[in-house]
C-alpha cells in the first residue's frame, strides 16, 4: 500500500512504485506525479531531497541502518547482492544483512533468506530451509513468498496443496499464480476444494 493515498501498489510493485531510500518507503506513481505537479521533486513522503549521486544515497542507507530499521537492513542487502551504489557484489554479506533484518521484523527479508537458501548464493543450498522461511513471510503476508510455495509443492508432485498457495497469492493480486492456475486447470489440477459438485 502506498502510505501517501494509501491505495493498494499492484505486482510487480517495482513497476508501479518508487522506492525512497531516505524514509524506506515505496510510493506509487500517482503520488509522485501529484507531487512534482506540484512543484515538490523531492521526497513525496518525508521531503528529504533526493540524492545527486551512489555516495550520498548509500550514506542516506547507512544513516537508517544505524538507527536499526530493518527496511534499510534489507535494502542495503539487496545493494550489496546485487553490487549496486558502488559497493562490491557480496551475496554472503547480503546473506548476513537479511538475517539481521528479518531478526528485527522484516518480512522481505524472510523471503530474501529463502530465494538464497533455494539459490545457494551466499549460504549452502537447503531447499528445506527456503521452504521455512517462504512459509515464515507467507504466513505474515508476503505474495510472492506464497507463490514461492506453491512452486516447490507442485515441483514435489503435491498438486493440491500448490494450488491452494496459487489460488492464495492470485487472490492477493499476483498475476502469475493466476496464469498457473488458469494453466493447470485445464491440465485437471484443480484442488478437490475447489472442484464443482453436483
Amino acid at each position: 500500500f502506498c502510505p501517501i493515498c494509501t491505495l493498494p501498489i499492484p505486482f510487480r510493485i517495482s513497476d508501479h512504485s518508487v522506492f525512497m531510500a531516505c524514509c524506506m518507503k515505496t510510493i506509487c506513481h500517482g503520488c509522485v506525479i501529484a507531487s512534482q505537479k506540484r512543484g515538490m521533486f523531492d521526497c513525496a513522503f518525508c521531503r528529504t531531497p533526493m540524492a545527486g549521486n551512489d555516495a550520498d544515497g548509500l550514506a542516506m542507507i547507512q544513516a537508517r541502518v544505524s538507527k536499526n530499521d530493518p527496511a534499510a537492513i534489507h535494502f542495503l542487502g539487496q545493494k550489496y547482492y546485487f553490487g549496486t551504489l558502488g559497493l562490491q557484489k557480496d551475496a554472503r554479506k547480503a546473506f548476513e544483512l537479511w538475517e539481521e533484518a528479518a531478526e528485527l521484523g522484516s518480512i522481505d527479508a524472510l523471503f530474501s533468506l529463502g530465494n538464497a537458501y533455494d539459490l545457494g548464493e551466499g549460504v549452502q543450498q537447503d531447499k528445506t530451509k527456503a521452504a521455512e522461511f517462504w512459509t515464515k513471510a507467507a504466513m505474515q503476508g508476503h505474495v510472492p513468498a506464497r507463490a514461492n510455495l506453491g512452486w516447490l509443492e507442485g515441483q514435489k508432485g503435491n498438486h493440491d496443496r500448490a494450488a491452494r498457495h496459487f489460488l492464495i497469492s492470485a487472490k492477493m493480486g499476483h498475476k502469475r499464480s493466476l496464469e498457473t492456475i488458469k494453466n493447470c486447470s485445464w491440465q485437471g489440477l484443480q484442488p478437490k476444494s475447489s472442484t464443482r459438485r453436483h
